[in-house]
């Protein structure tokens, strides 16, 4: 069984956060200072430290620091108090995760779970931290574990934040994001579709000195050309038909935080003036009015889009591109992200067994034709897979339960397998993402060798889409 330690000063707190991790499978030893905290690791080196940072006798660090050579402790610090720089050092020397009180209940248990199932006897992966599908970062601060200079060992999952990895590729990601974070400088994340910028926001703005400010994100290309102007900068009551009460725009409502700016090439160029002009001053003017206001915003942009290119081909103002780009960082995509696929899947799978008090496992085979595999959709692409192979097998995920465009079976025996005892509902489900498949996802030839109508298979597919969020 694996055992923690509880380190805080307040006894009420330290009874209750027991109580919870003895809740999760663990034995647990308390103490309310750093003195009986030593006391506790010498008699028995715990497998993971929940560490209040400010003690009455010194600083969670310093407990941190004698558990540098020992047994493998995962050490989590938590405090009342906002204290970046703190959370850096403790993140550089080791420290796995840094929790703000209260407490994220969700991430807490998540991490126990990682913990718990990195023991011996017990299955890899586990709960951890996620890349936006598992449990929130709250008022935490999300955890690097690594020396910042090289890769994690191999088979280690790695994380910072909502970034889950341990390729070289994605530990000097981390160490851009950890150097960058406490700035507000403006930050551009520059990646192909489904490498996690978004994520990659997210933990900048919870590692910031924001963290506790809004975070608001902001797909460009989503929005309507018409309406984006008065979705970033607001507008007058009676500006235009239909505005009949002042509206505050993703800038004012984003004051004191972080604006997250997705897909920043596919804003209108015209308004790319606008917005150069807002973050050169600090100032807007909401349409319809000629009251400037002033708003203090951390801007972070994507583009899946070279930057120059974009220049080139007049998707993004060259002095707004140097604006934006203060600090540039590039997310890397999964094909050069090495063992990051099968640690990525791994983990996928994780969660979806937990989800569904399931016990489902890769087949060798599968897991070789997804390393070979080059993820043009990268990790997106990678946890759709996952997730339809997992509805397709039964125990084990083979190279069948595979899309065959990631290099499952393509011909041979078509059949399907089901146990006694599967629901019709079961059935149906994988009978028709299968036929789906088998007719590279040509919905009408589906319906038609289903003998169902197109509007049904529709109707099915959409019910199957919302029960999987």
């Amino acid at each position: 069984m694996p055992h923690a330690l509880a380190v805080d000063d307040d006894p009420n707190f330290l009874s209750a956060l027991a109580e919870l991790i003895e809740g999760q499978g663990f034995t647990t030893n308390t103490a309310l200072n750093l003195r009986d905290a030593r006391v506790q690791v010498s008699h028995r080196a715990p497998d993971v430290a929940l560490v209040d940072l400010y003690l009455p006798d010194g600083s969670g660090i310093d407990l941190l620091k004698d558990l540098e050579g020992g047994a493998a402790t995962e050490v989590v610090l938590m405090t009342g108090h906002a204290d970046v720089e703190s959370a850096v050092q403790a993140l550089r020397l080791g420290a796995s995760d840094y929790l703000t009180k209260p407490l994220d209940i969700g991430r807490l248990k998540n991490i126990l779970a990682n913990v718990a199932n990195q023991q011996p006897n017990l299955a890899p992966g586990g709960a951890g931290g996620g890349l936006g599908v598992g449990g929130g970062l709250g008022g935490g601060q999300p955890g690097l574990r690594d020396d910042g200079t090289t890769a994690a060992p191999a088979g280690e999952l790695d994380r910072l934040g909502l970034l889950l990895g341990a390729s070289e590729a994605m530990v000097l990601t981390y160490e851009m994001i950890n150097r960058v974070a406490p700035t507000d400088a403006t930050v551009l994340l520059v990646g192909e579709s489904g490498t996690g910028k978004d994520l990659a926001a997210t933990t900048l703005h919870h590692l910031s000195r924001r963290t506790k400010t809004p975070f608001l994100p902001l797909n460009c290309g989503a929005i309507s050309p018409t309406l984006i102007e008065s979705e970033l900068f607001g507008h007058e009551r009676g500006s235009f038909t239909g505005a009949q009460h002042r509206h505050k725009g993703y800038f004012e409502r984003a004051h004191g935080g972080t604006l997250f700016l997705d897909e920043i090439s596919e804003m209108p160029i015209e308004l790319q003036v606008k917005l150069l002009r807002v973050l050169e001053t600090g100032t807007l003017a909401r349409i319809g009015g000629d009251q400037q206001v002033a708003v203090d915003v951390r801007v972070i942009a994507a583009t899946n889009r070279d930057p120059q290119q974009a220049v080139a081909d007049g998707k993004l103002r060259e002095d707004l591109l140097y604006r934006l780009q203060v600090f540039p960082i590039q997310m890397p995509p999964l094909r050069d992200r090495g063992g990051d696929v099968e640690l990525l899947a791994n983990y996928f799978l994780d969660q979806l067994n937990e989800r569904q008090g399931t016990a489902k496992r890769f087949a060798g085979e599968a897991l070789d034709r997804l390393r070979h595999h080059l993820w043009p959709g990268n990790v997106r692409e990678l946890k759709n897979v996952i997730h339809r192979a997992f509805i397709m097998a039964d125990e084990e995920i083979t190279t069948r339960s595979l899309p065959r465009e990631v290099g499952g079976d393509a011909g041979g025996d078509r059949s399907l397998h089901f146990q006694v005892g599967a629901s019709i509902a079961e059935v149906e489900h994988r009978l028709i993402l299968a036929t789906l498949d088998a007719h590279a996802g040509n919905k009408r030839k589906t319906a038609e060798v289903l003998g169902v109508s197109l509007k049904t298979l529709y109707n099915r597919l959409n019910t199957y889409r919302v029960s999987e969020v």
